[in-house]
């Protein structure tokens, strides 16, 4: 059964580049994805045959609820449970939507995964917002090229910039399309977490707001790439927040900035990001936004995702709503 939830009426498009309206997918049947495990090593194998659904349901329900009460508007849609998709809670990596109306769909290297893109939750998209143009860069799977949304990409929406750790999810050749097709220009990078396995997701190392950017420049191992993206991202009016690996294995690279529907600032996160952040970092974060967070430790440990990948933002312009 498919339930449409909003919270509030959007009534005007955000020109702050920081989203007020957001997608989330709740889940029907989350479990440890055996596919995504192969590259997401953020994911516990020991929790492969444990019963988690219960658990991750009631961490959705809770941050759906803390995300209202601080006044994001929150569409929700149940998923499918059948054909199973486990990670269908993450839906930023399979859609993303843009100032201009247009609405992008990535290519998933995982099969399983493939399923999570439907026509009805565009639909939903389409009954409340100005959707312009459909952009399906799917076709790549083929090919056996990728590209997984805003969790291969970081997008500085403001400057333009799509930030990039390549990866066997994260192709050179799809994001260069990607860019061509939504007048980005592309930054790429190799990363490595502390055992000195690739990262598979830029978001899970790197956040960018409107005027900071939360980035784990140790991780990155060519030393003039690390300089450059920092010089990039500081001419761009960026204020960095270093993390470190370490962090990164608390999700402390997985948050997000909202807008609430008053102009409020929110830097949204799992509460064990917000732990991982030392007292300096948590002071240099809030002059950006207020921090909210929520327990997400189940969805965090089983599914090698955190608060950000639970959320697709939407910078669609909202259509008129009628006068009843």
């Amino acid at each position: 059964m498919i339930t449409e939830t909003t919270t509030s009426k959007a009534t005007s498009i955000n020109l702050s580049f920081a989203a007020s309206s957001v997608l989330m997918v709740r889940p029907v049947n989350f479990e440890y994805n055996e596919q995504t495990a192969l590259t997401n090593y953020f994911m516990d194998k020991l929790t492969r045959h444990q019963k988690v659904h219960p658990k991750a349901l009631r961490e959705f329900d809770n941050f759906v609820d803390l995300l209202v009460k601080n006044g994001v508007d929150v569409i929700t849609v149940d998923a499918r449970l059948n054909p199973p998709s486990p990670d269908s809670i993450f839906p930023n990596n399979w859609i993303s939507t843009h100032e201009d109306g247009t609405v992008f769909l990535y290519p998933m290297e995982a099969e399983n995964r493939r399923i999570e893109r439907r026509e009805d939750i565009i639909n939903i998209l389409k009954e409340r917002f100005k959707v312009q143009n459909i952009v399906d860069l799917s076709d790549y799977e083929q090919q056996e090229y990728y590209l997984e949304g805003t969790g291969s990409m970081v997008l500085d929406r403001k400057n333009r910039i799509a930030y990039a750790c390549l990866s066997s999810r994260t192709s050179e050749i799809v994001l260069n399309d990607f860019c061509q097709k939504s007048g980005y220009h592309s930054f790429t990078f190799e990363a490595f977490d502390n055992k000195g396995k690739p990262i598979y997701h830029t978001n899970v190392m790197m956040s960018i707001g409107l005027d900071y950017a939360v980035i784990c420049k140790e991780s990155i191992h060519d030393d003039s790439k690390a300089e450059n993206i920092i010089k990039e991202l500081v001419q761009s009016g960026k204020k960095i927040i270093e993390i470190s690996r370490e962090q990164i294995n608390h999700f402390a690279g997985n948050i997000l900035q909202l807008s609430s529907k008053t102009g409020e600032q929110l830097l949204v996160m799992s509460e064990e990001a917000y732990k991982s952040f030392t007292p300096s970092q948590i002071s240099q974060l809030e002059k950006h936004g207020r921090c909210i967070f929520s327990p997400l430790y189940t969805i965090e440990t089983v599914g090698g995702g955190s608060a950000r990948c639970m959320i697709a933002e939407i910078f669609l312009e909202p259509k008129e709503q009628l006068q009843i």
